[in-house]
This record gives C-alpha cells, sequence and structure tokens, in this order.
C-alpha cells in the first residue's frame, strides 16, 4: 500500500489553535464552578535559554487542561476519552519552541555518554514489509553507531522512558499520574525522511502524541479490537483504508484511544520527525479492577458465611467439565453482590499498591535531593496537615510481619516520595525492590489506627490531640512517623 491514498478519508476532530494568550485556570474548591473566568496563562521557565512553558503547574488538573487546550475537559471525556481521536493543530511558534525543549534529536550525544544500553534505553527499528524489523546492537549504545543507523539505514530510534532524564517530562508526568490515579510513561520516536519505525499496530494504552520537532504523517484506522487489552500488530491487508490521515507539525497534539490501529511516517522534503507519546490506563479497565478486588470481597464474605465454607463435591478437580458447579457458583455470584451494593469499603489487594510503588516521585526540581523531615516536631497541641496527599494511599491487609496462620489485619500507609525516578516504568528491574515496599516505601499501623488516619486524610487541617486514639502517647507516635516520612508538616 502506497503512503498515500487516492480516495480522501473523512477528517478527524480537529482544532487549529492560535496563540494560547489566555488559558482556563481551574478554580479551587470553593470556586464557582458555574462561571468561566479566563486568566494570562502562567507561564514557567523551563531551564536556562529554554522557552516559556504554556503548561499551567497550579494542579493536575490544570496540567491536563493546558496540554488539551482549548477543549474543556468535560468535553474531553465526553466526547472523546475511548471514544475516538482528537487532533490539536497548533499555530504558535512559541509551543512549538516548548514542545521542542521537550527533546530533540541533539539530546542524544550527551545523553549516550551517561551509559545507555540498547533494549533497556534505545531500540533501533524499521518497518520492513509490514514488520517491525529490530537492528539493536549488544551492549552499551554508542552515539556514533547510533547515528549510523539513523542515517544510512533509515532506521528509527526509539528512546524509552524520557522522563528518567528529562526533567519537564518528569514534571508533567507526574502531574497526570496524579491526575489519571494511573501510571503514566512515554516513548520518543525518532525516524529520518521518507522512513517509518513500525508497522500498523495497536496499543493497549490510551496515547497522547506531542510533535516535538519536523513534522509526521498519520493515518488511523478503525479499531479491530475496541479498547484492547494488548499490543498486536494488524497486516494491511485487513486494516482497509485509513478513516482518518493528516501530518502533525511541532506544537500539535494528537490523542487516541487503546486499539486504535495507526501507522506513521516521516514525509519527503522533512529531514526527520521527534514525537513524544505520553500513555496511561494499561490494566486500569473495570475487568482489571474486579479481579483485583473480588479476592478480597470473598475473603471477607467467607468469614460470616457458612455456604462459601463448605467443601466443592468429591473429585470436582479431576472433571473436564465442570457444568454442573456453574449454578452453584452462579447463586455465590449473586449474594456477593448483594454484599457488594452494602459495602462502604473495597479491598484493593495489588493495584493501589502496585500504582504508588511504581509511580514517579515528586517532581520538586533536579537539583534537590532525597526528600527529608523539615520543620517543627509535631507535638501533642501541634496542629499538623497532610502534605503529598496525592502521592499516598492507605490500605488494610493482613500483618506482612508475622507468619502465623492467622494473621490479624494491619493499615499501611503507602506513598511514592522515596520512588526511583531513574527505574520508572522500566519493568522487571523494579519488581525486586517491590518486594521490600512495606519498609522502603511506607508505613504499618494497628487496625485501631484507621479512623485517626482518615482525619488526617480528610480535614485540611487537624489538632493532634484530636485524633481519635485511645492514649496521647499513640497520637504523637502517629503524628511522628508520618513527619519521619514527609507526610505531614505542623503549620
Amino acid at each position: 500500500m502506497s503512503l498515500h491514498h487516492k480516495t480522501k478519508p473523512p477528517r478527524i476532530d480537529a482544532y487549529r489553535v492560535g496563540s494560547p494568550r489566555n488559558m482556563p485556570k481551574k478554580g479551587g474548591k470553593g470556586a464557582d464552578r458555574g462561571k468561566e473566568e479566563h486568566v494570562p496563562c502562567k507561564q514557567t521557565k523551563v531551564g536556562a535559554g529554554c522557552p516559556l512553558s504554556p503548561v499551567i503547574y497550579d494542579s493536575p488538573a490544570s496540567v491536563f487542561e493546558s496540554l488539551i487546550f482549548p477543549i474543556k475537559e468535560e468535553e474531553f471525556f465526553r466526547e472523546y476519552w475511548e471514544q475516538k481521536p482528537l487532533l490539536l493543530q497548533r499555530e504558535d511558534p512559541s509551543v512549538a519552541a516548548y514542545y521542542q525543549s521537550l527533546f530533540q534529536l541533539t539530546d542524544l550525544k550527551e545523553l549516550c555518554s551517561q551509559g545507555l544500553y540498547y533494549g533497556r534505553d534505545v531500540n533501533i527499528c524499521r518497518c520492513v514489509n509490514g514488520k517491525k524489523k529490530v537492528l539493536n546492537k549488544d551492549g552499551k549504545v554508542s552515539y556514533l553507531q547510533l547515528k549510523k543507523d539513523f542515517d544510512q539505514k533509515k532506521a528509527t530510534i526509539q528512546f524509552h522512558q524520557p522522563q528518567r532524564f528529562k526533567d519537564e517530562l518528569w514534571r508533567i508526568q507526574e502531574k497526570l499520574e496524579c491526575y489519571f490515579g494511573s501510571l503514566v510513561g512515554s516513548n520518543v520516536y525518532i525516524t529520518p525522511q521518507e522512513a517509518q519505525g513500525l508497522p500498523p499496530h495497536y496499543d493497549d494504552v490510551e496515547v497522547f502524541i506531542l510533535q516535538l520537532e519536523g513534522e509526521k504523517h498519520w493515518r488511523l484506522y478503525k479499531p479491530t479490537v475496541p479498547l484492547a487489552r494488548e499490543y498486536s500488530v494488524e497486516s494491511e491487508d485487513r486494516i482497509g483504508n485509513p478513516t482518518h490521515e493528516f501530518t502533525l507539525k511541532p506544537g500539535d497534539l494528537l490523542y487516541f484511544p487503546r486499539g486504535t490501529i495507526h501507522q506513521a511516517d516521516t514525509p519527503p522534503g522533512v529531514s526527520y520527525s521527534t514525537h513524544v507519546t505520553i500513555s496511561t490506563y494499561q490494566n486500569n479497565s473495570w475487568g482489571d479492577f474486579l479481579l483485583d478486588v473480588i479476592p478480597g470481597l470473598v475473603f471477607d464474605t467467607a468469614k460470616e458465611d457458612t455456604e462459601l465454607r463448605t467443601s466443592i463435591p468429591r473429585q470436582l478437580l479431576m472433571q473436564v467439565d465442570i457444568a454442573d458447579s456453574t449454578q452453584r457458583l452462579s447463586s455465590f455470584l449473586r449474594s456477593l453482590a448483594d454484599r457488594l451494593e452494602n459495602t462502604k469499603e473495597l479491598r484493593s489487594s495489588d493495584m493501589k499498591k502496585d500504582f504508588v510503588l511504581n509511580r514517579l516521585p515528586p517532581f520538586l526540581g533536579s537539583s534537590t535531593g532525597p526528600l527529608t523531615p523539615g520543620g517543627k516536631l509535631p507535638k501533642l497541641d501541634s496542629r499538623i496537615r497532610l502534605q503529598f496527599k496525592d502521592h499516598a494511599i492507605i490500605t488494610v491487609e493482613p500483618d506482612q510481619e508475622n507468619s502465623d496462620e492467622c494473621r490479624k489485619e494491619m493499615i499501611y500507609v503507602y506513598h511514592s516520595l522515596k520512588n526511583s525516578r531513574e527505574m520508572h516504568m522500566m519493568g522487571n528491574e523494579e519488581e525486586d525492590a517491590s518486594e521490600d515496599g512495606a519498609e522502603t516505601h511506607g508505613l504499618r499501623f494497628p487496625l485501631s489506627h484507621v479512623d485517626a488516619l482518615k482525619q488526617i486524610w480528610t480535614s485540611a487541617t487537624v489538632c493532634v490531640k484530636e485524633l481519635r486514639l485511645s492514649s496521647d502517647a499513640e497520637k504523637e507516635n502517629l503524628v511522628l512517623s508520618l513527619w519521619t516520612e514527609c507526610l505531614i508538616e505542623v503549620i
């Protein structure tokens, strides 16, 4: 199939955006949501000699809204999220300059000097006859070899998780993780002129594409698997004609839902193209959530329901066909549904913990070292407030430090303040570290502390002596533990 089609596909929902001089600012909790107030865009210096940022960092919501400007948040989730693509074509040189500052081809030389490895940090690939051909070497990445493959073999450079190295991407993605409540990864793709790195395929993530340098010609196709749960390559003869076709230029933003089949190439006359894909919501569906909470629900229900504790029939596990058991299982599921409607709290077994232990730490500036407790020590008469609320969760789990068969439940407070930016979204290499997550990323309390913790989490400020605990010693020990982890401050 040629790169261009004679039949003109229908236009994507596209917005041409001029200079965003007035961007919507999200009000606080007390703001009148019935009024739309426009204020001058708050611009932030990215770094010495870098352009001003059009991204508003007042809150996670303001970051997302400034990325999709002029589309309103409500309109985006009503009309586009998980439904159809959205193209925002910018015509503002300052936005284009800011996008270019996020990552550019010339950054590779310095990054290679930091010790990058093929496969882990960088992939070199080409699309050959509808298939992805990987051209990686072994071991460390040589910048000269990288540039040679780029220039001579027309290979695409795929740079994994650039937020590990680029501060502004760290800052954006950390806020987006707070906004979505889901891990947010990214990849940079640099493709030379008249070349294509990847064959037509679909992904298992929601994708936001920011065009940084040059131009990229895109074709989108109707999903064969809407809201796909897996990545898959699709053959050209299966996907038909594109539903949308367009070219991204610096400063443009493209969104499409998981499952959207797509391919992209750098057109003639453009020396190369650089774009970053920011992706989220992998394995974050209702189905995933059900798989996560049902085990805890069954466990808790079985404590009270004798029927759930009765034995399965003899030799059930030895039978090929267990259709006879479906009626009994259906009855159990109906009773679980009834119990669920009257349950105020659901116990997440893995999703919450996986998110908080693997997400980015707060962005505090590249020159800032690890967080350390500061300010006054909390005392009984102190007034305190929670800080980094978006980076901490409370869970109820069996006591991990007690190996007895009958383990009592404990409160665990996990947080991401000590997470490694350098290991963000790096897959299996993080798993070993996660085994010690309870010790290195949080705190453990008796179940009796749950009401006091909820007080701290839900109040703007709270006096230590008013915490719902039976003794002053428990109150002081609780707040001191939280202060030591930088989760509260004395005001």
